[in-house]
């Protein structure tokens, strides 16, 4: 499966409805964006139950603005709409495949509960802030 383009008018639909998304921010000046991107294809078909898109950022500069990037390329995973993972720099072909494992199989009724735990822990940390 091809990469998909992603813009800022199709990137909440495609985290939302898509399983499983990789997303790669790139720019086509980026030495190592280029690198990285023979991998992130091998991945892309290798994976063909993942979408797997792509964010140029030099096009898509608000949507690059919104998602904090600073620094690309940067990886992002996000699975049933949660981000689960986001870092910079051009991942190995090994290092992607273990990512991409790791996300496969990560436990999201747990990733939702830690989700919740933590919302309550700052709401409590909040409202004592503002009691004091």
């Amino acid at each position: 499966m091809a990469t998909v383009a992603l813009t800022l008018e199709n990137f909440e639909q495609t985290i939302l409805g898509g399983e499983t998304v990789f997303v790669d921010f790139w720019a086509g000046w980026c030495g190592p964006c280029m690198q990285f991107a023979p991998n992130y294809e091998a991945a892309s078909e290798a994976n063909p139950d993942f979408v797997f898109a792509k964010v140029d950022t030099e096009d898509q500069q608000q949507l690059a603005a919104a998602m904090n990037i600073t620094s690309i390329p940067t990886i992002m995973a996000f699975k049933e709409g949660i981000g689960v993972f986001a870092q910079a720099g051009a991942l190995p072909r090994p290092m992607l495949d273990d990512l991409i494992s790791q996300v496969r199989e990560l436990d999201m009724d747990m990733v939702r509960s830690d989700l919740a735990r933590q919302e309550a822990e700052q709401a409590v940390a909040a409202s004592g802030a503002t009691e004091a």
